[in-house]
Order: C-alpha cells, then structure tokens, then sequence
C-alpha cells in the first residue's frame, strides 16, 4: 500500500512453507480452540500484536472458492458463497471464521448443514460431528457481501464511479467474505462473479472461463499462486481490459474506465519496462500476470492487490503529479509483487518488510531514471526518522492502528523509516552483498510467509557476521541510530507535549 498525498498534491511519500510458517503463528494459540461444544461461542484470533483477533487457530486454508453476484447497483450487497477447503491442525468443535459485515444465510460442513453464531468479528460454526486433527474439511457459507461502508469502520469493498473494487489491506477481508483473514494463512483463490450485461469482472489470476445467460455474464479467474486474504482483488465495472506482453510473454492486463482507456496509454505502456527494470534488480516476477486497476475512485492510496494492482484513475490525471513521481508509484506497488504479496509478512509487525523495500525501489527507480538522488531522500529521512519513532514507533515494533482504520498501521515509520533501515544495512554491508541478500531473500521464501528474525537470520549469514545487534538497533530503537558513513546526518527530536517529561 502507498499512501497519496491529498492536500498538497505534493510529490512525498509506501506451498507448504507457508503453511509451516502459520502453524508456527498459532500454535500458542491453538489450546483456545479446542473447546467444548457446550461451551459459549467465542471470538479467536492467532494473537497478532496489532490485531490480536485477526486469523483463528485449529486449521490451515488450502484455498478459497469465492462466488459474488451483482445487481447492478454498488449500494445493494452482493449474493455471495465462500467455499473454504482446509486441513485441520488440531481435533476441533468448532471452526471460527473471520466475517463481520454481511448476512448469513447458511452454513455448510463437508456438506452436512452445521450451526452457526457470530461473536464479535468471528462466524463460528460448529459441524454435525466433531473434526479429527489432520482432517481435510470444506466449510460452505452462504451470505451478502455489502459494499456499503459500515458504521466507524473501513469497508473492504471500494465503490468507483461505476461499479466496486477492493481494497482489504490490513484487516477488512472478513468484511467482503468469511476467510482466516492473517497474511500468515495464504491460500489458493478461485473467484467467480457474476453481472449484468455492460459490466466487466476482472480478479486476481487468470482467466478460466466466462459464461453468458440471458442478460447475464459471469466470468471466473484462478491463481497459480498462494494468496493472503488482504491481496484479493475483484474489480467489475464498465470496464475496457486492456492486454500486452511483458518479459518473457508475461502475460500483462490493465482494466481501465472504458471511456479513459486512451488517455491512460501513455502511462499504462511503461508497465513492461518497469518489469524488466525490476527483474534486473531482484529477479524473475514472480507470478502468472500483473496489471495495473485504474479506479475512478478517492480513496487517498493506491495498493499491491496481487497480480493486478489498484491504482486511483486520478493518479495518472491530475497534471499537479510529475511524470517522475506518478513513474515511481508504479514501481513501489509493482515492487511488492515480490515483497508482500510472493514473499508475505509472518505477522503485521513485519510489514516493514513490505514497505520498506516497496519505498526502497520506488526510491531507486526515481534516482534512474527521474534524477532524484536517493541519498538525499535518505538523509531528509534521517532527519525526520526521531519523529517518525515517536509518532508511530520503531519500524518493526509500530504502534496499534486507529480501530476501524484498515490503513492505520502505514505511517511514515514504515515506508521511508523502513526504507532508511535498507539503506542502513546497504552502507553497513556493502553494495555487492546487500543485493545478494535480497535476491536470496525473494527466492528462499517465495510463495511463503516471513518475518523480520528470517531476514536478519539470512543479512547475517550471507555477510559472515552477526548483524542482530544492528537490527535490533535500526528496527527497534527508540531512538535512530547513527548512520554508517554518514557521521553528520542527524535527526531532530520529537517535541516535547505541553507539561510533559518528554
């Protein structure tokens, strides 16, 4: 996710190891699920520390069947079936899934109707029969998916000028559908939608088959790849979708306004490039297609959905915005197709992880090819990065989000707070090694989750020294700490609240 600046218009700124990775995560928690049935149902989460209640322990998602069908009207809520296929970690009662915002018709156990209740952001369904741990089980719920924000709370679904689009990162897919919404669960996804004639349905993957009827057409796309709930995308609107060849044939399609698609050419053409250049740095994309979904929506960022990224229309027209700087957006969302989206975050503390190298290219980008020197983007960041802390916290250790603010948790400490962690190491280790670990780090964990003791773990073994300390300094420190070859650089203090200690 990046954040776009609204009131200046100023140019400032963001499978199977996978499954080890979450069994990992829960297994502290995995006690609290193994309740009795006569017990009260009750809300779970994997204990994230930002969002404690995120995820449910007791089984792992192998995929997701997601099936939405659109009036017309993106006030109405969408008629919707989630299908969820998983492999149970733990003998289970019941099965908790996050869903906080839509009806629920039923709810279906391997394919025995089973009760259900919600408490707090959690469906809890309880089966016919208990499951035995090791158990492959499907949960079929039956609901509405509504569009309409709801009360103090960001909605999941975006509405556009002409149809809906999502937007879930951090913590609002369980308001679209019942998933295990935690980026440490990734999964398959299968997304069908249907709607009506003179709209357009485009979702993460690829195609794989459309079907008309009557005044109807429903179209289905498929992933190739393990997905964290936070990064599925369904666009439908009166769309044009436009396509062209990437690297190696990449298979590339934007979905664009119908009626904007040849003003946006000039920007939607440099998508290829913009590949290349990143494959030069860290390596193959790592996915089936990318795009870009240019919504003709406000919502004050722009965000990696994987494999079709979610850029607002206004971006590329609004003259206000350099060339440099819209070219650069690109590339930080692009950029986390390899780092958030194929390698994702074990826990929402890490997602430094994400922006930090999301900013770092966007940063190197512009130096190439924009003539905006990254290392005076770093020093500005180093003067700012004490108040940055102290606003948001460290990097790795930032503050709860706002409640009900999907985007609460992307402050400034962890986009070029994260990024000047980045440039930090690459000064400490030097310019040869530092790209090395990053082409590692991609390729050691793909498709899989990670977190920030992985990363440093490999910084460390790739340059033959224990790095902890630095790490622990850069990333969790009150206080930043001093730049190596950069003994000048300082950083200017928080200010001091009115009749505080400090």
């Amino acid at each position: 996710m990046l954040l776009t600046p609204r009131d200046s218009r100023a140019p400032s700124r963001r499978v199977q190891g996978a499954r080890r990775a979450a069994a990992a995560l829960v297994a502290s928690a995995v006690s609290v699920c193994l309740v009795a049935a006569s017990a009260p149902p009750a809300a779970l989460g994997v204990g994230d520390r930002l969002f404690p209640y995120l995820g449910n322990p007791g089984y792992d998602v192998a995929s997701y069947d997601l099936s939405f069908t659109y009036s017309g009207r993106n006030t109405e809520p969408l008629k919707a079936v989630t299908t969820i296929d998983a492999w149970t970690t733990a003998p289970l009662e019941r099965i908790n899934l996050d869903f906080a915002y839509g009806d629920v018709e039923s709810v279906e156990v391997d394919g025995e109707p089973a009760s259900f209740a919600t408490v707090g952001e959690d469906l809890v369904v309880t089966p016919a029969r208990p499951l035995d741990r090791g158990s492959w089980t499907r949960v079929t719920v039956r609901h509405t998916s509504d569009p309409t924000p709801a009360t103090d709370r960001d909605s999941g679904w975006i509405r556009t000028a002409d149809g809906l689009a999502m937007a879930n990162q951090a913590d609002a897919a369980h308001l679209v559908f019942p998933c295990n919404d935690h980026p440490s669960d990734k999964a398959m996804f299968t997304i069908t939608v249907t709607a009506p004639d003179g709209y357009t349905a485009v979702a993460n993957g690829l195609p794989a088959g459309t079907e008309r009827a009557g005044r109807t057409t429903t179209w289905t796309y498929r992933s190739q790849h393990p997905m964290a709930t936070e990064l599925a995308q369904v666009s439908i609107g009166r769309s044009r979708v436009l396509h062209r060849a990437g690297p190696h044939g990449l298979p590339v399609r934007d979905v664009v306004p119908a009626a904007d698609a040849a003003r946006l050419e000039r920007w939607l053409k440099k998508t290829p490039d913009q590949i290349a250049w990143l494959e030069s740095k860290v390596g193959r994309y790592p996915f089936e297609t990318y795009g870009l979904l240019m919504a003709g929506a406000d919502t004050g960022f722009e965000l990696e959905t994987q494999t079709l990224s979610l850029f607002e229309k206004d971006l590329f027209t609004e003259p206000a915005y350099p060339e440099w700087y819209v070219d650069s957006i690109m590339v930080h969302e692009l950029s986390h197709q390899w780092f958030g989206n194929s390698v994702t975050p074990r826990t929402w503390s890490d997602v430094w992880l994400n922006e930090g190298h999301a900013t770092w290219y966007e940063a190197l980008y512009a130096e190439e090819h924009g003539d905006r020197p990254m290392q005076a983007r770093m020093k500005a960041a180093y003067a700012a990065s004490d108040r940055w802390r102290a606003a948001g916290g460290p990097p790795a250790a930032p503050k709860a989000p706002v409640p009900g603010q999907k985007i609460g948790i992307f402050r400034a400490n962890v986009y070029d707070g994260a990024a000047l962690v980045l440039y930090a190491l690459r000064e400490e280790i030097g310019a040869s090694a530092f790209a090395r670990l990053e082409r590692v780090w991609l390729r050691e964990h793909q498709d899989d989750t990670a977190g920030t003791a992985d990363f440093t773990e490999l910084a460390s073994d790739i340059t033959g020294r224990d790095l902890s300390g630095f790490f622990r300094a850069w990333l969790y420190g009150e206080k930043t700490p001093p730049m190596p070859g950069h003994p000048d650089w300082t950083s200017v203090a928080p200010a001091k609240a009115a009749g505080g200690r400090g």
